[in-house]
């Protein structure tokens, strides 16, 4: 992947390493990347390659060992943790791989995107969102009246508020069927092409395909 001083966010030098069974694993080692505004970044590679360490250091959900991460020309490697919440509350959107781990029950799609605005500080937005995200049908629903497909691209329109630096998804598909699989790609694409910065860790050839960059991890290095 190229890198560019107008990335949306960007790793550098990353290394990371987890504590099992009293010894040490290096999930990443020295990776540097960058994910530019208005494009799809897949993060693709073997499972424990380190796909997901990554995504969650970019946004800012764990800190590296060594290395430094920008989000929006900021480095908030060396903020303090509250400093870093207000980054990652109102400079990121982030989607898990479980679609009912995204969403609050009692709230409607609607009420999820007015959420979101609060969480950063805007005026309520949604409208066109749903639109584009092909929801707008099913605004007043919640998440048990959703497919999963639906409670996905639920996830990444509340992810979506508010044009954050980047929006990242771990293995949004896995879970859905192809169809649905299919809808969440066109999502994502979506996205970029409004000009959101995306960054997904995927196994999924759909969400690689409608990706225009390509960072490949084995064994927590970029390949």
């Amino acid at each position: 992947m190229t890198q560019s001083d107008a990335a949306a966010v960007r790793g550098e030098g990353l290394t990371h390493s987890y504590r099992t069974a009293g010894r040490s694993l290096t999930a990443l080692h020295e990776v540097t990347i960058s994910a530019a505004r208005g494009r799809i970044t897949a993060l693709v590679g073997p499972s424990g390659s380190g796909k997901s360490t990554l995504l969650r250091m970019l946004a800012c959900l764990e800190r590296p060992d060594e290395g430094r991460v920008e989000v929006g020309g900021t480095d908030v490697t060396a903020l303090s943790a509250r400093a870093r919440r207000a980054i990652r509350r109102r400079r990121i959107g982030y989607v898990f791989q479980n679609p009912v781990d995204n969403l609050l029950d009692y709230l409607t799609v609607r009420e999820h995107l007015e959420l979101a605005a609060r969480m950063r500080g805007i005026a309520p937005v949604g409208a066109d969102l749903l639109d584009r995200l092909g929801l707008d049908h099913r605004a007043g629903h919640r998440p048990r009246q959703l497919s999963g497909g639906e409670q996905q691209r639920t996830a990444l329109a509340f992810a979506a508020v508010g044009d954050p630096a980047a929006v990242l998804a771990d293995e949004p598909t896995a879970q859905l069927d192809r169809a649905s699989a299919h809808l969440v790609a066109e999502a994502l694409r979506a996205l970029a092409e409004a000009g959101q910065t995306v960054v997904v860790a995927t196994h999924d050839p759909l969400l690689m395909a409608a990706a225009d960059d390509t960072a490949e991890l084995v064994d927590g290095r970029i390949r």
